[in-house]
């Protein structure tokens, strides 16, 4: 009987035709055999097909090029580590045992040949090593599924920006996957980047939080679909900063890597090469060279993809136009990386085709152990128990729900700490009927997540979904994702999946903290300036009838407090001020610090109360604090029947504000008519100048 077509192929190096006959004789009807007379047929051999063979059986004594010198070779090219060889000799010296050993031998066979010896040995290499790659690519998967779960974080960040901002959500893989382009080519480029290379992952993760500033600025400018007016781009331009600002106020990891390139990338990607740059103006060098990277990669990707305000541009022309200093300037090596990598920058943005390598050894590690017929030796399962112990212990690390489903017959597989969690079974028979496991899902999830299974294909052999689970009577998003495998290439029907589960609310969570951040100031917790200004924008719109006020409070002469009790003092007079205006005001009215020693609300009134309520505002916040007195002045317009623009009411409070400063310390009034004009281009950090002469 032949072999089987696709069986493990294994190379036979033996000078004698008798000896290797013989060996194909007890191998040939289980395996493809290969032959070679000589060493130097075997290094021919394993130089072109060494991916394609599982073992090599390797005679000690030959001509042209003994089994030893081929044995170097292979630890030379790293053959040896993918390919175990056993060693065919009637020679038994120590010596050449010891070196055999040491060149990577895995075992020994001797003549003259025993059938039954020769299988098992035979047997027993291949389920080994086909075992150590399993067990290599799952401890792989382990630490990629870890790296992707923390970059996945990073590009859930950044996709929130990139989702406010409407623009594709390619965007943040695009500059990961440019980032690392320009990196690896940069590094070629001059040795003194050689530093760089153990950093790639980590710059090219960080580069997802590039634009998390934008979560500051106003939907109407972010998303305007024309050129932005000059006063609109001074607002866009604040972006870098305050996303820099955020990252710099996360209470921990500050010491971070990914945290402190995230800042660098953030603060300073907008700035160029020839100084003319924000925020900070830095000049060559003088800029971190993974901002400039980022900043690079931004442009170009801006360039290629399509914007609300623009179509794509072709990758030729995007390209000439960063060379000709149309989008910037930008550090020479960097754009030599732009411009001789044409085909990578064109593919990078695409999807690379992946070889059915890993499939095919996945699918012939499992007919080898599914074998019954096949004898394994107690080394063998002492090995398997061995990495059966590992993977539990890995599960049991990992906090993720690790199974395995089986269609036929029926059962699922839980990993010890996933079952504890649900409160199962590791092992539960027919699933699909089994009270307690179906308790766990809401029936339409269970339905559609079903219907998912029966579609998979060899081609599209992945499931992903999130679904409501209820554990020990909680309600959590968990996040499923599966595979499906197939026992042999001829079955349509999968043998079964294995995949894991893991809780997203922590992620959810995570991403609403970062959100709270952006939108409240750092120091006294009350909302910042941008994002009063949205919500005030939609109380106007949605007040109705009703009469509203907003009044701009100033602490005077803040400027002395800093200079005679320093910035501390400072610091804790603006929280005594914050949370004096928490506690006279109402939980529905809006508070908000939008500059240094500047204060906003806006809140309902009556005709009746409206003085009433600056009143109260005013008395709160003044009086000694920790042996300094202090007074703030107000100014104050009205909003009645609903009828009001910010930008006028704001203007009109700011004039209200620098009348009550003009009038002395510690004043407040109302915007009239007779005001108007008399300081209608000064902002209120001016008037805070002038109320301070």
């Amino acid at each position: 009987m032949g072999a089987i077509t696709n069986a493990p192929q294994i190379l036979v190096v033996d000078d004698s035709e008798m000896n290797r006959s013989i060996l194909i004789d007890m191998l040939g009807d289980k395996y493809r055999i290969i032959e070679a007379e000589n060493g130097a047929e075997a290094v021919s051999v394993l130089r072109s097909r060494n991916d394609e063979i599982f073992l090599v059986l390797l005679d000690f004594i030959m001509p042209r090029m003994n089994g030893l010198e081929v044995l170097e070779i292979m630890n030379q090219h790293g053959w040896i580590e993918n390919t175990p060889v056993i060693m065919i000799s009637s020679e038994n010296m120590p010596s050449y045992i010891e070196q055999a050993y040491r060149l990577g031998v895995t075992d020994f066979i001797t003549r003259p040949f025993d059938s039954l010896m020769v299988q098992h040995r035979v047997i027993n290499t291949i389920m080994l090593y086909t075992k150590q790659k399993k067990l290599a690519d799952l401890v792989a998967e382990q630490i990629y599924e870890k790296e992707k779960q923390s970059n996945m974080m990073v590009d859930i960040l950044g996709h929130i920006v990139e989702f406010r901002n409407k623009e594709s959500g390619a965007h943040i893989l695009n500059i990961r996957r440019l980032t690392e382009l320009l990196l690896k080519c940069l590094i070629l480029k001059d040795q003194k980047y050689s530093y760089l290379k153990d950093n790639i992952s980590l710059i090219s993760a960080a580069s997802a939080l590039h634009d998390i500033g934008k979560i500051t600025i106003p939907a109407e400018i972010l998303n305007k679909p024309g050129r932005l007016t000059p006063e609109e781009f001074e607002v866009m331009k604040t972006h870098s900063a305050m996303g820099a600002k955020m990252l710099k106020q996360i209470p921990v990891y500050q010491e971070e890597p990914l945290l402190k390139a995230a800042y660098e990338i953030c603060r300073w990607h907008h700035e160029r090469y020839d100084g003319k740059g924000y925020p900070d103006g830095l000049v060559g060098d003088e800029i971190p060279i993974s901002a400039q990277v980022v900043a690079l990669a931004d442009v170009y990707d801006a360039l290629t993809g399509e914007r609300v305000y623009k179509q794509a541009i072709p990758h030729e022309k995007a390209v000439k136009m960063i060379l000709n200093g149309e989008c910037g300037a930008f550090q020479p090596l960097l754009l030599q990386c732009l411009e001789e990598n044409e085909e990578a920058l064109l593919r990078v943005i695409g999807q690379v085709p992946t070889t059915g390598e890993s499939v095919k050894r996945r699918d012939l590690t499992q007919k080898i152990l599914n074998n019954t017929e096949l004898f394994v030796s107690d080394r063998t399962l002492r090995l398997l128990e061995h990495e059966r112990m590992k993977y539990r212990f890995y599960a049991s690390m990992t906090e993720e729900i690790q199974f395995e489903y089986i269609l036929s017959p029926s059962m699922l597989s839980i990993c010890s700490w996933g079952a504890e969690k649900l409160g199962l079974d590791e092992i539960i028979m027919e699933p699909e009927k089994n009270g307690d496991f179906l308790a766990l899902f809401i029936p339409i999830s269970w339905e559609q997540f079903c219907k998912q299974c029966e579609k998979v294909t060899r081609e599209q052999p992945v499931i992903q979904r999130d679904m409501v689970l209820n554990i020990h009577g909680k309600r959590r998003w968990y996040r499923v994702i599966c595979q499906a495998y197939w026992a042999d290439d001829e079955n349509e029907q999968p043998r079964g999946f294995i995949g894991k589960a893991w809780d997203i609310h922590v992620e959810r969570s995570r991403i609403r903290s970062l959100e709270y951040q952006a939108s409240h100031d750092g120091l006294t917790g009350l909302l910042n300036g941008s994002n009063a200004k949205q919500e005030i924008m939609k109380r106007i719109e949605h007040m109705g009838k009703g009469n509203m006020a907003l009044a701009i409070l100033d602490v005077d002469y803040f400027k002395d407090i800093n200079d005679s009790r320093g910035h501390m003092f400072g610091d804790k007079v603006l929280k005594h001020v914050a949370e004096g205006l928490r506690s006279s005001v109402r939980e529905r009215d809006l508070i908000a610090r939008v500059g240094g020693d500047e204060f906003l609300l806006f809140f309902e009134y009556t005709n009746a109360g409206i003085e009433a309520a600056v009143e109260r505002v005013f008395q709160t916040v003044t009086g000694d604090y920790d042996g300094y007195p202090i007074s703030v002045s107000i100014g104050a317009a009205k909003v009645e029947n609903g009828k009001a623009d910010y930008a006028i009411l704001f203007q009109e409070a700011d004039q209200a504000l620098y009348e009550a400063k003009r009038r002395g310390r510690g004043q407040w009034c109302f915007y009239d008519d007779s005001m108007s004009g008399t300081l209608s281009m000064l902002s209120p950090i001016e008037s805070d100048k002038e109320g301070d002469k």
